[in-house]
């Protein structure tokens, strides 16, 4: 390389500009933050790789219930596919009935003071029978830990389609108090029982971690594979049962009357009785006035299953009416306590508005049945099935019901981490949600997404944390925001001040049918929402969900510099860079919405924007929809005291 032998005043100059840009730029809020360059398992480009892979679990499970002891007996047989490139020495499950014991990871790691996921500490898993066989040899050696169960094999399980199975009995008792996810109701008419966390399951071998086995806490939801799941429930024959899934013996367990219903209901979209109010009692209504029933249900590619069984149950559906023209059907269990129209007797209306709206907007819902079972239990989703509380009423029995249900597309269609990346989906259903609620009944019910400057003091606060912060870890106060409200809020930004609905719900809608089934990562969605909406949204990412900084746009002067041109300096006084709306008002009272791009703060956190326009301008007012979280309302409007929030 040839040596120039540089002018001092060039050198000058030349350190003069670097320094100045170094000073100003703020292009570290521009570049990547992620690895994001993709793999053979997930592209740079938000899609699956050629090698990505899922195992699959497929479960027949046989379990009887007892109301007199509140026990769960069942034998389970998983069939288990490994479709990784890795041969496995182990299978890892996961026990979370273990998390109800004196001495679990989770009991030891809840306050003194308690929280939400207290839940009973005398229970637990018992497990006998166990065998695991796996290319002719047979293993019956296991280890428990907390609520984890490492399963050995004699042989290593093939890698590229290899195949075990896993058999053994269950059984412990419910609790009543299962950390607001599961647990037993006593009602006047009888005990109600919501099973969820309720059989052995297999966990998530991925590209990503390999094994994960992260213990069940209390915050952390759940992380499974997809199989299909064939289950039959023995319970007493007062009971109803209703379960994730389909219904494959209907008249076998109900009588005649009940069965006339039922068909009668999946053709009606007016909800319709299977079992009145005034019904509880009449046992002519039961398949059989004595002994047992077994429910059997079946599901197909799902990550769990969870049922509700009861002799106190009022039960109703009604038909969901599907975008291709199939049809499901909503339902609800729940007690005369729960009964009347501004209660749980417009639940199925609930549940058939919030289904049918999801499946026309976002993707086609995939299951035959939508169940919401009542409980004490302020809200928990599974597959085709929610918990909901009892004692719910009009709005809040709305907004339950309608959380719930919008589970079954996060994480239940899209199958993200909930116990690593809670934001996945609580806020991306707190997102769809806001909508859905917008929907119903044309605005029946108060949607307050849209509304983000009354939680500006937890975005000042001192104590919050970052979306990216584990569940598990999260300080209780702060979960809410971090998981549900802030995420959320980031997607409304997204579709409506920053990419416009119409790029965002083709990137949105693409990402859902990308990842249905599959378990997408953060970067997935990162990678996916910019290739697909065309938009490199870096700045965005790193600021909004991987920190704590806020948004605090400003217009800080509008200066007429000669007839007909006005500069208008506009500043970014918070840690977020965004793009700047602003609508001008004229002499002559009328309004113009214009806008500048986020590339203006890769310059520096103030810019002059030369504006030439034949009328006086005697307002600027930024973000006039108020869609922005911003931290200070006073610097939003030019002149200062005609602002008014």
């Amino acid at each position: 390389m040839k040596y120039y032998k540089l002018p001092i005043y060039f050198l000058t100059l030349l350190f003069s500009i670097t320094s100045f840009s170094q000073l100003d730029s703020n292009q570290d809020e521009f570049n990547d933050f992620l690895y994001r360059r993709g793999n053979t398992f997930r592209t740079a480009s938000g899609l699956p790789g050629q090698n990505y892979f899922q195992n699959v679990p497929n479960y027949e499970i046989e379990v009887q219930l007892d109301d007199k002891t509140h026990t769960i007996t069942g034998q389970i047989e998983i069939e288990y596919t490994n479709n990784s490139p890795h041969d496995l020495d182990f299978i890892w499950l996961y026990l979370e009935q273990n998390r109800f014991t004196e001495n679990s990871r989770g009991t030891l790691t809840t306050p003194i003071g308690g929280n939400r996921y207290v839940g009973d500490t005398d229970k637990g898993m018992k497990i006998s029978n166990f065998s695991a066989k796996a290319h002719g040899e047979t293993s019956k050696n296991y280890r428990i830990s907390d609520t984890r169960m490492q399963v050995f094999l004699e042989k290593p399980l093939k890698a590229n389609g290899g195949k075990a199975t896993i058999n053994m009995n269950f059984e412990y008792e419910i609790p009543i108090d299962g950390m607001d996810r599961m647990g037993r109701l006593k009602t006047q008419n009888g005990w109600i029982y919501a099973l969820a966390q309720w059989f052995p399951q297999v966990a998530v071998y991925d590209d990503v971690v390999g094994w994960n086995v992260e213990p069940y806490l209390g915050a952390g939801e759940f992380y499974y594979d997809y199989g299909s799941f064939d289950v039959k429930i023995t319970a007493p024959y007062d009971h109803i049962v209703v379960s994730s899934g389909t219904l494959q013996n209907p008249k076998d367990v109900l009588s005649s009357t009940v069965y006339e219903r039922y068909k009668k209901a999946k053709e009606s979209n007016e909800t319709v009785y299977l079992i009145k109010p005034d019904e509880i009692k009449d046992m002519s209504l039961r398949a059989q006035q004595s002994g047992t029933l077994t429910w059997h249900y079946e599901i197909e590619n799902s990550r769990d299953v969870a049922f509700g069984s009861s002799k106190a149950f009022i039960w109703d559906a009604a038909k969901i009416n599907l975008p291709s023209g199939r049809t499901a059907i909503a339902q609800s269990a729940y007690p005369i306590e729960s009964n009347g129209q501004d209660a749980w007797s417009r639940s199925t209306e609930y549940s058939k508005a919030s289904v049918e709206h999801y499946s026309n907007m976002w993707y086609e819902y995939p299951y035959n049945s939508a169940v919401n079972v009542a409980a004490d239990i302020g809200g928990m989703e599974y597959p085709g099935l929610n918990f909901c509380r009892y004692t719910s009423k009009g709005a809040s029995l709305w907004g339950v019901t309608d959380h719930e249900f919008g589970h079954n597309w996060f994480p239940m269609i899209v199958g993200s981490n909930e116990r690593r990346y809670a934001w996945m989906d609580e806020g991306f259903n707190t997102f769809i949600n806001y909508y859905s609620t917008l929907n119903f009944n044309n605005g029946e019910y108060p949607a307050r997404l849209n509304k983000p400057r009354n939680l500006v003091s937890w975005f000042k606060s001192d104590r919050r944390e970052g979306i990216d912060t584990y569940p598990d870890v999260a300080n209780l106060r702060n979960l809410g925001m971090i998981a549900y409200y802030k995420p959320a809020l980031g997607l409304l930004m997204l579709r409506e001040y920053i990419l416009g609905p119409d790029r965002f719900d083709y990137a949105f809608k693409s990402y859902i049918k990308t990842w249905a089934f599959k378990h997408p990562q953060p970067t997935d969605f990162f990678n996916h929402m910019e290739n697909y909406a065309g938009e490199n949204l870096n700045w965005f990412w790193k600021n909004w969900f991987y920190g704590t900084d806020n948004i605090d746009l400003g217009i800080e002067s509008v200066r007429q510099v000669e007839a007909n041109t006005y500069d208008l300096t506009f500043v970014n006084e918070g840690g977020i860079p965004m793009p700047v709306k602003y609508e001008i008002t004229y002499a002559d009272n009328s309004t113009e919405v214009l806008e500048l791009p986020v590339e203006i703060w890769q310059r520096g956190n103030s810019w002059r924007h030369r504006l030439k326009t034949e009328q006086k301008i005697i307002k600027v007012e930024i973000d006039p929809t108020k869609i922005l979280p911003d931290v200070n309302f006073g610097n939003d409007t030019w002149p200062v005291n005609l602002y008014k929030d």
